[in-house]
């Protein structure tokens, strides 16, 4: 009987244990299911959040311009290339080796000053020389004189044929004219600058030969420049009209001028050659490349910044703000363009209206249809 009785207890325990098995199991459960409700119930919150901002109105930041009647810079658009208004190319008048070079490039020379000069030592000899000979044909000349009955060296008195014979026959004649020629050739020897300008492209090294030209002068104080103009546009332009001109890729360099001249033939292309004069501000060099720009004023213009128009249904527009907050396009018609503006005026054949005083969106337009809600950018 004992071992039945062992087994009982054994049972009863078995159950007990598997009892509380199930309770943990349960609340394990339960805890999970309301763990994932709560979650459930966050991103359902979450989601409806999101959602409502999806929906939320756009408002527009935009800014405005009044509209007035104002001039107009109407503009001609070319391209040229600089040249310096005067500029040479030196070159030695006589062959020889070069001695001294007194320049770089960039250097700035005053008109007279010596940019360089050749060996010059046999020159030297021979102008020497020669002025020993004239020295020694004009005592003669006056030593003839005198045996004539003049004074030493009272020429004024002298019958002006007799003197001109006296000095032929004393050699004088000769011998002044043949130092007068060493002198020059001793002058050739220098390479002295034409005017003041500044000095470029040197070819010359020292102690060598000469050969071709030695360096360029440039006087950049000003500079012409020719572009070319189609022959439809030429009315345009006229003599004595103002031009910039800028340096491609340095917009903020700029420089104005004149018209100077109009070819007055076309060529095959259509075209025009029209010369202007320029002022240098220091930051212009001769060759450079630039855009010109022709300008003439036209007054009284409805006039918006490039950035107001833009194009909807195809054609073009500009969008003016009213004071309920809302942006109402109206269709135009751009006359005319320059760098930055156009002039523009209502497209009647829309049946659009357009009135000085309006105000017109210039900035935050790309994205408005007609009647989007705005608000000025502060």
């Amino acid at each position: 009987m004992l071992p039945i009785k062992n087994t009982d207890r054994e049972c009863r325990e078995n159950l007990s244990k598997s009892f509380y098995s199930t309770i943990c199991l349960l609340g394990i459960f339960f805890f999970s299911c309301y763990v994932v409700s709560c979650k459930n119930t966050e991103k359902s919150d979450q989601d409806e959040k999101e959602n409502k901002l999806e929906y939320t109105p756009q408002i527009n930041e935009v800014e405005v311009i009044t509209l007035e009647r104002i001039p107009f810079k109407k503009q001609l658009l070319s391209n040229g290339k600089l040249v310096a208004k005067r500029k040479a190319l030196l070159s030695f008048e006589s062959s020889g080796i070069i001695s001294s070079i007194k320049v770089e490039n960039g250097s700035y020379v005053q008109k007279g000053a010596t940019i360089a000069e050749l060996d010059h030592s046999s020159t030297l000899i021979n102008l020497q020389s020669a002025k020993i000979n004239l020295q020694k044909a004009e005592f003669e000349m006056f030593d003839h004189l005198v045996g004539l009955g003049y004074k030493a060296r009272d020429t004024l008195s002298i019958d002006k044929e007799l003197f001109e014979s006296v000095k032929m026959q004393s050699g004088y004649t000769y011998a002044r004219s043949e130092y007068l020629r060493v002198e020059n050739e001793a002058k050739k020897r220098y390479l002295i600058a034409p005017f003041s300008g500044k000095i470029a492209d040197i070819s010359g090294k020292l102690y060598e030969q000469t050969s071709g030209t030695f360096c360029t002068i440039i006087d950049d104080r000003e500079f012409y420049i020719d572009f070319f103009v189609m022959s439809s546009e030429l009315s345009f332009c006229k003599k004595g009209m103002d031009v910039k001109v800028v340096p491609f890729g340095i917009e903020s360099v700029e420089s104005h001028g004149k018209i100077t001249n109009i070819n007055p033939t076309v060529n095959t292309n259509g075209q025009v050659i029209v010369t202007a004069l320029v002022k240098n501000n220091n930051k212009l060099i001769d060759g450079l490349d630039v855009k010109v720009v022709v300008e003439d004023e036209i007054k009284n213009q409805l006039v918006v910044p490039k950035s107001a128009v833009v194009v909807r249904d195809g054609l073009d527009v500009v969008f003016t703000y009213t004071d309920d907050g809302l942006a109402h396009w109206v269709y135009v018609k751009i006359i005319s363009a320059n760098e930055n503006s156009y002039i523009i005026e209502a497209n009647k054949d829309r049946s659009a209206i357009l009135n000085e005083g309006d105000k017109i969106i210039i900035s935050g337009n790309l994205n408005l249809a007609d009647k989007s809600e705005v608000t000025i950018k502060q």
